[in-house]
């Protein structure tokens, strides 16, 4: 789950983090109000979950009531890149000497904690990398040990922070850590951290993102990130308790199994096709998942066809096929789907399929028959639709 700048700036405080003082509105009156309480200048943030908010003219310096009603005016409804700002930061402007960046997230090919640390802050992780990649500290992290004041010192040392801020700088990194590890973060970014002409250690911006699976340790967290601009098929699958993340293809996909599913979506595209979603019916999913699930992969336009690729496990075929069954007789969809079937009663679930002759199904017998016949569907289908 991806947070907002204002949402990890308040994670950020509370684990020793220094921050900037802040607040985040929803109209430019509460706008006008919260400025006149940080103090002026202020800069006006727009809140979305996405890069390039300042080329966008998302982020604004005002001096002045007057200066915050425009920027903020402007600001909200604005349009970035697909992310409509709903929420605005209006946060005391500080006067900066030296951007720095660090972050903290796991390394799955080491299975790792991997703090990064640069001189070059204020750009893109991958900029630096690329252009300056003497100058980014990559240091794994004993996760039994954690991160040291004096392991945290060295990394600082080793990035060549200035020698006078280095103890700063080692403690917002311990800090950040400390972020990382006890909200089950799966990263933790501060980009810039800024060092002010008084020689303080801040983070200016903030890109957090929390662990979904880990969400039920932390119910205080449960409400945040950007709901307004979260999409209504995920928003719904999540309240369905259904695994789902919505792409860019034309190609529905249901499986049970994260592992299948996945392997489904690399045969499809190794089809020639782009899968429209993932989503995880799970083991054990009877009829009325099965239901939902065609209702959540159909609720999206772009779906030109669905493969149903089923093993059976746990999650039983017949049970599979009777869901689809009772979906078709309410939905009644309009693209065509493809049922693989394999395992756990599965002679029943293609028997009852038979059965009932649905309109549009096929059957496969394995995986690249199915995503090969579902890719040409597809094609037919937003053919036909042309």
């Amino acid at each position: 789950m991806d947070l907002l700048e204002y949402q990890g700036k308040q994670l950020f405080g509370r684990h020793g983090l220094k921050v900037s003082d802040g607040s985040a509105v929803e109209t430019v009156e509460d706008a006008v109000t919260a400025a006149e309480k940080v103090g002026y200048p202020v800069v006006v943030k727009a809140q979305v979950l996405i890069g390039g908010r300042g080329k966008a003219g998302g982020v604004k310096l005002a001096g002045s009531p007057e200066e915050v009603r425009e920027h903020a005016g402007n600001i909200l409804g604005m349009d970035i890149r697909g992310h409509t700002v709903h929420t605005i930061w209006i946060e005391h402007a500080s006067d900066i000497a030296t951007e720095y960046y660090a972050s903290v997230l796991l390394d799955r090919s080491a299975k790792q904690p991997l703090v990064m640390f640069s001189v070059e802050g204020g750009v893109e992780i991958e900029q630096i990398a690329a252009e300056s990649p003497e100058k980014l500290v990559r240091h794994h992290v004993d996760s039994l040990k954690g991160l040291s004041n004096e392991e945290a010192l060295r990394i600082a040392t080793q990035g060549g922070a200035d020698e006078d801020v280095r103890e700063g700088v080692a403690e917002a990194l311990v800090a950040l850590y400390e972020v990382w590890t006890e909200e089950d973060a799966t990263l933790a970014e501060i980009n810039p951290l800024i060092i002010t002409p008084e020689r303080e250690v801040k983070a200016l911006d903030a890109k957090v993102s929390l662990d979904g699976n880990a969400l039920y340790r932390h119910p205080e967290s449960q409400g945040l990130s950007d709901a307004a601009n979260e999409d209504p098929i995920e928003r719904r699958a999540k309240e369905q308790g259904v695994q789902y993340v919505k792409l860019d293809g034309n190609v529905g996909i249901l499986g049970n199994g994260a592992g299948l599913v996945m392997s489904t979506l690399d045969v499809v595209a190794q089809a020639g096709g782009k899968p429209a979603n993932f989503l995880d019916a799970g083991g054990g999913s009877d009829a009325e998942k099965i239901k939902q699930a065609v209702e959540l992969i159909l609720a999206n336009d772009a779906v030109e066809a669905v493969l149903f690729n089923i093993f059976g496990g746990i999650t039983r075929c017949d049970e599979v096929a009777k869901g689809l069954i009772a979906a078709f007789e309410e939905i009644e969809p309009e693209v065509p789907f493809v049922v693989r079937l394999d395992g756990t009663n599965d002679e029943a679930g293609r028997k009852l399929l038979e059965e009932a002759a649905l309109p549009n199904v096929h059957a496969a017998r394995t995986m690249n028959e199915a995503a090969e016949k579902v890719v040409a569907l597809a094609a037919e289908h937003e053919g036909a639709r042309a």
